[in-house]
């Protein structure tokens, strides 16, 4: 999800290859269809960028064109065109620069580099490649502190190492050029069985925090607003989707974060109830900061977008 300047929420839907507008009235327009699986949506400027599988495409003065949008620009389509991992999550910088995530074509696998399994960057116009941090399995969200301008993402870990084995993470990225660990090292702290070699988890950056194991952490925002108590600003929330191959399910919640002194310093719980037992009736995608301070979390099972707002403490 991202909020455009007169307040609309645009949502790519992955699997139904729709991109939705959804206006402060809540009306509902579809601005495109019959896309390769768009899921990162961004707004700069009077225009919405859509992530493809393999490429980014551009709709300029989108939000007085909800009805009948205009054919969209190929801002760049040289992205890897896999399946596996190959949906996006993209935002803009404070730098000015859009940065695209490719994820690993496989579960674990040693590939390119400079093609997959990272955080790139781009100009507004699609020129200027150039991978940001390295190491990275499948990130489907990220932020940048409102306060230091540096950046903050999830990763989701490698499958069959066991139900417990390895834990999500929650990243920092205060500069260009780490590298996370991936194949080599999970977590911070797990060589890789298959593919860790010689490499030591010493070499590269542990995560800030370990989310849990097949959480599937994806969207995470700062918390901007100000309508909830004053001690939630600034904190991260995180979505996450749910495991699919844990024999006890985890996740299917919204976490919560706290920084002090740009470090973590507590992660709880602040939204569930979406599993019930070993029973999920919903699926937590993206998390966004309205202007009015209200919270919003998509839910890709259920096709809804909850709204989540605080009226103050009772008399």
């Amino acid at each position: 999800m991202t909020l455009g300047a007169d307040g609309t929420v645009f949502v790519g839907a992955m699997r139904e290859g729709r991109v939705y507008a959804v206006t402060k009235e809540r009306k509902v327009h579809v601005i495109a269809e019959d896309l390769n699986m768009p899921n990162g949506v961004a707004y700069r400027n009077g225009s919405l960028y859509v992530a493809e599988i393999g490429r980014i495409l551009r709709y300029d003065n989108i939000e007085s064109s909800l009805i009948t949008p205009a054919k969209p620009v190929v801002v760049n389509d040289k992205f890897p065109k896999d399946f596996h991992h190959g949906w996006k999550f993209i935002a803009f910088g404070p730098d000015g620069l859009l940065y695209v995530p490719v994820g690993a074509p496989c579960n674990s696998c040693k590939p390119d580099s400079d093609r997959y399994a990272l955080i790139s960057r781009i100009r507004p116009d699609g020129s200027g490649y150039e991978v940001f941090a390295r190491g990275v399995r499948n990130s489907v969200g990220f932020d940048w502190d409102p306060q230091t301008k540096e950046m903050w993402f999830t990763d989701n870990g490698r499958d069959w190492l066991g139900d417990d084995l390895p834990s999500d993470e929650l990243n920092h990225a205060p500069q260009a050029g780490l590298h996370f660990g991936y194949p080599y090292c999970h977590q911070g702290d797990t060589p890789d069985p298959e593919l860790s070699a010689k490499r030591s988890c010493s070499e590269f950056t542990p995560p800030a925090v370990k989310l849990g194991p097949h959480v599937a952490a994806l969207g995470m925002r700062f918390y901007t607003g100000n309508q909830f108590p004053a001690e939630y600003r600034n904190r991260i929330f995180i979505a996450q989707h749910g495991s699919w191959n844990r024999s006890q399910k985890s996740g299917y919640r919204v976490m919560m974060v706290t920084l002090k002194d740009n470090k973590p310093e507590k992660y709880q719980v602040f939204a569930e109830g979406w599993l019930q037992g070993e029973k999920n009736w919903g699926r937590p995608v993206d998390v966004l900061v309205m202007s009015d301070g209200a919270l919003l979390v998509s839910d890709d099972q259920a096709g809804v977008i909850y709204r989540i707002g605080y009226k103050g403490a009772k008399n």
